[in-house]
C-alpha cells in the first residue's frame, strides 16, 4: 500500500465514522421528540450529544484532514475550474462540506442546542415535559437543517463516489 492508498482508506473509514455519528445524532434526537417521559427525553438527548461531540464534530475534522491530506497526495485539484482543472466534483463537495460546517453558527444551533439543555433540566425539575422543551425538540430550523445537512451528505458520498464531472 502506498502512502496516498492509506489517508485515502483512513479518509474513507473516518467518513463512516462521521454519517454513522450524524445518523446516531438524528435519531435519538427525533425518537426523544417522540417519548411522552422527560427521563427519557433526558437520556436520549444525552445519546445525541455524544453521538453529536464524537461522531459528528471530531469525525467531520477528521473526514477534512484526510480529504485535505488525500487531495494534497494525489495532487488533485481541490479547486477544480479555479486551478484550470477539467472536473469539478471535489470543488463541489468540498464547498458543500464548507457550508454546511459554516451554517452552524448563523442558524444558532449551538445556541439552540443551550435552549434546548437549559429546557430538559427545567423539565425534570418539573417531572414532566413542558411546552418549553416540546417547542425545542420541533425547532424547525432544526429540522430543516438536519434534512438539508443529510440531503447534503448524500450528494456528497454520490460526487465522491461517481465522480460525474
Amino acid at each position: 500500500m502506498t502512502p496516498i492508498d492509506i489517508v485515502k482508506l483512513l479518509h474513507v473509514l473516518s467518513a463512516f465514522w462521521f454519517v454513522a455519528g450524524v445518523a446516531g445524532r438524528d435519531i435519538t434526537f427525533w425518537r426523544a421528540g417522540r417519548s411522552g417521559d422527560v427521563r427519557t427525553v433526558h437520556e436520549l438527548l444525552q445519546v445525541s450529544e455524544e453521538f453529536e461531540r464524537w461522531g459528528v464534530i471530531r469525525g467531520g475534522i477528521v473526514v477534512l484532514v484526510f480529504g485535505l491530506i488525500t487531495t494534497w497526495l494525489g495532487d488533485w485539484p481541490l479547486f477544480g475550474i479555479l486551478q484550470g482543472a477539467e472536473s469539478n466534483w471535489l470543488l463541489v463537495s468540498f464547498v458543500l462540506y464548507i457550508a454546511f460546517s459554516a451554517l452552524i453558527g448563523p442558524l444558532g444551533l449551538v445556541r439552540r442546542r443551550k435552549n434546548r439543555t437549559s429546557a430538559v433540566y427545567h423539565a425534570l425539575a418539573e417531572g414532566e415535559i413542558t411546552p418549553e422543551l416540546t417547542a425545542a425538540l420541533r425547532d424547525p430550523v432544526v429540522t430543516v437543517y438536519r434534512i438539508f445537512e443529510l440531503l447534503g451528505l448524500a450528494v456528497i458520498i454520490y460526487l465522491m463516489e461517481i465522480k460525474p464531472f
